[in-house]
């Protein structure tokens, strides 16, 4: 689950992501794009709902503006996805990076926030699994 706004930021994480979920031998069944970071929770329901989905990574980036909408974006978005994962009793990954960050700063960190939130789905997942 991706949002396409901040695509220079996050088109990186998404390609990270798919390798790094390659590389823990994770399969992925659905990739889903949306226009931004505000809209990912309503895909997420989508997703979480599939019989087929153990979990779901979400990848973006809240770059900081003049504003405070920066905050109120991933206040918002998290508190949501945490009330899904719950709701199905899935894991939902944060790969989001932000709020308070430059477009520089999350260019540094696309890596490592894809690297954690496919991490954290996986792991979370099959330990779920196991029981």
């Amino acid at each position: 689950m991706a949002s396409e706004f901040s695509w220079d930021v996050v088109g990186p994480m998404v390609e990270f992501a798919k390798r790094h979920a390659k590389f823990l031998e994770a399969t992925i069944e659905a990739e889903i794009l949306v226009p931004g970071v505000w809209e990912i929770p309503v895909a997420v329901r989508k997703l979480l709902a599939e019989k087929n989905i153990d979990a779901v990574v979400t990848l973006g980036a809240v770059i900081e503006g003049e504003t405070e909408h920066d905050e109120i974006i991933m206040q918002h978005t998290t508190r949501k996805l945490m009330d899904l994962a719950l709701e199905h009793g899935k894991p939902v990954a944060l790969g989001i990076s932000g709020p308070g960050m430059t477009r520089l700063q999350a260019l540094d960190r696309v890596n490592e926030y894809a690297r954690r939130a496919v991490e954290s789905a996986v792991k979370t997942a099959r330990r779920l699994r196991e029981g």
